[in-house]
């Protein structure tokens, strides 16, 4: 029996999802937050009194510090592959539940992760506030009420601003001139053409992020969903037009198989209200009247009113983290046993030397040289453990062992340095 309050530990404390998590535990007398993980132990001193501290949290540096039975919660939001798995696997062997906020380590080893829970009888869950765990929330709303999903997904992390008075685009601070994009404001009636002009005007902005690419492969281990297209297809789109956009192929819209996971990057005018990384979920509508009731009050409907957009605006991160915590807890979560529909894998956006080492970088998780890939699991799977496709996050600190072409898949053959461990859990998740 869990005690009260709920003894939470958090890895990767000193980051941006540590202090929205931190920060609203400091409202919950439910919970308390007793040992925050962090190499950087100052850093996470100075975030505390930045809080105005936490009473019962104490910052430990490593797992060899780590009081394990003090623990009933696990939230791991480390990012670290290796150091993140091996956190989450000790847990769950020791009886604690984990919360899984490092997508990256739920791409690779999600599947093992949750079979282990089940066996030791502990949770193990997506953390709410990150895109996948919202996503599967709202898919099971809609599917529970009986609706048809054709689509989902979320919009990139950043708007595109346009303003027409001055020409100029913004995302994120960078700013180009995009004045052609006031010819292409509304959706024609040819969706591709105006989507087409739409790409070719924001060429010079980064609008896929390999994040997005992992948030929605951990959907798919969940909602047994796949991707129309390896690299999604991005369109950007105001949202009043997502359920005309992702409307099936035959239907004007760019969706060839129903249940596609997808990113779309949001269009707005200065002042209009921002998508905020949202999700959604696009599904067949039935009864016309009652959809063309719908769309009086400002439902999002399709043109033609066979399709609907339903969706959440927002991602507040650690601040909605406690309802998985509650969950796990209670056991009420409706989340299915995660499997393998897809993979996340490796491919070669330029040659590869033998010999390269990969390190993943920056805010987004990149990995230069190697695009992330969704595939469909049989795709990735083959007899021989070595010719599997190599998740993604694999690749982080492991080294080329030969040259790759531009183009190819890199498999778990390619790579030297790949933690035993890790790829155990890989090849036995993705082999279930």
């Amino acid at each position: 029996m869990t005690r009260a309050p709920i003894r939470v530990a958090l890895t990767g404390a000193r980051g941006g999802f540590g202090r929205t998590f931190l920060s609203q535990l400091r409202s919950i007398d439910r919970m308390t937050a007793t040992q925050l993980i962090d190499p950087d132990v100052d850093g996470v001193r100075t975030l505390i009194a930045d809080l105005g501290g936490l009473p019962d949290a104490e910052p430990i540096p490593g797992h060899d510090d780590v009081r394990w039975d003090e623990i009933d919660v696990l939230v791991e939001a480390s990012g670290r592959v290796e150091a993140g798995y091996r956190y989450a696997a000790e847990a769950i062997e020791r009886g604690i539940h984990v919360v899984m906020v490092s997508k990256e380590i739920e791409s690779v080893a999600g599947v093992s992760l949750a079979r282990a829970a089940r066996a030791q009888g502990v949770g193990y869950l997506p953390g709410d506030g990150d895109q996948p765990a919202n996503l599967l929330r709202l898919l099971d709303w809609v599917e529970r009420v009986g609706l048809e999903v054709v689509a989902l997904g979320k919009s990139g992390e950043y708007d595109l601003v346009f303003d027409p008075a001055t020409g100029v685009l913004e995302q994120q601070g960078e700013r180009i001139e995009a004045s052609a994009l006031t010819d292409h404001l509304f959706l024609g009636d040819d969706i591709d053409k105006t989507l087409a002009a739409r790409a070719s005007v924001v060429a010079p902005l980064k609008r896929a992020a390999a994040a997005d690419s992992c948030e929605m492969a951990v959907v798919s281990l969940y909602a047994g969903a796949t991707a129309d297209t390896e690299r999604m297809h991005y369109p950007v789109a105001r949202p009043s037009e997502l359920a005309d956009i992702y409307a099936r192929r035959a239907d004007g819209g760019i969706i060839g198989t129903d249940r596609a996971v997808d990113v779309f990057s949001a269009l707005r005018l200065p002042g209009e209200t921002s998508f905020a990384g949202g999700v959604f979920a696009i599904v067949t509508t039935g009864d016309p009247e009652t959809w063309d009731l719908l769309a009086g009050k400002g439902h999002i409907v399709s043109r033609s009113g066979r399709y609907a957009c339903i969706y959440w605006p927002y991602h507040f991160m650690g601040v909605e983290t406690p309802l998985t915590i509650d969950a796990l807890v209670e056991g009420t979560s409706t989340f299915a046993e995660p499997r393998h529909h897809t993979v996340l894998a490796a491919r070669a956006a330029r040659a590869l030397a033998a010999g390269e080492t990969f390190e993943v970088r920056g805010h987004h998780h990149e990995i230069d040289g190697v695009a992330p890939v969704i595939i469909d699991r049989v795709d990735a799977v083959t007899d021989a453990d070595d010719t599997l496709a190599a998740a993604y996050y694999l690749l982080s600190g492991a080294r080329l062992v030969r040259d790759i072409a531009e183009g190819e898949l890199i498999r778990l053959a390619d790579l030297a340095g790949v933690a035993d461990d890790v790829r155990t859990a890989f090849v036995e998740g993705v082999r279930l």
